[in-house]
């Protein structure tokens, strides 16, 4: 892969919204990074790899197509509610231990102060307080899911 094909994949992967894009060929590895929102940040890693089998290049569009959808279709219908995001890089859970319920489900009323998940960094567990209160609407993240900094993660009602 040269260096024009490389730019013309930073390009694409800019414009189609999704936040990363992991690419594996014969003896190159790359990564791209962009936020969703605002101002587009590019991160490139390209990394040279002892022959591997390559990764097949339709599993690249069937990766992005999920992303799209479940980032795009909070912002647009759901505009009056607030958006509670991730203030760190971790693991997102919903629960604080495997035997233990839900700290929060859809429907559920919260107040201020309210743990409503936990992500693991670097091995510790930060409890995400909610600064709102109101009504769950919508859970956006999959439990033991990998989060980014600021990243939506749960729809709140706050009538």
């Amino acid at each position: 892969m040269d260096l024009k094909e490389i730019q013309n994949l930073i390009k694409f992967v800019a414009n189609s919204g999704v936040a990363e894009v992991k690419l594996e060929m014969d003896d190159v590895k790359i990564t791209i990074r962009t936020t969703l929102e605002g101002n587009v940040t590019e991160t490139t890693y390209v990394q040279q790899m002892p022959a591997q089998s390559a990764l097949p290049q339709a599993a690249v569009p069937q990766q992005i197509a999920p992303v799209v959808a479940v980032v795009e279709a909070p912002a647009v219908e759901n505009s009056h509610y607030i958006t509670i995001k991730s203030p760190i890089i971790g693991t997102f859970y919903r629960k604080p231990s495997p035997d233990k319920p839900m700290f929060v489900e859809v429907g559920k009323t919260i107040s201020k102060g309210d743990v409503l998940c936990v992500i693991e960094a670097m091995k510790l567990f930060n409890e995400i307080e909610s600064e709102v209160s109101g009504k769950i609407v919508k859970i956006l993240v999959d439990d033991m899911s990998p989060v980014e900094f600021d990243q939506p993660l749960f729809l709140v009602d706050p009538s």
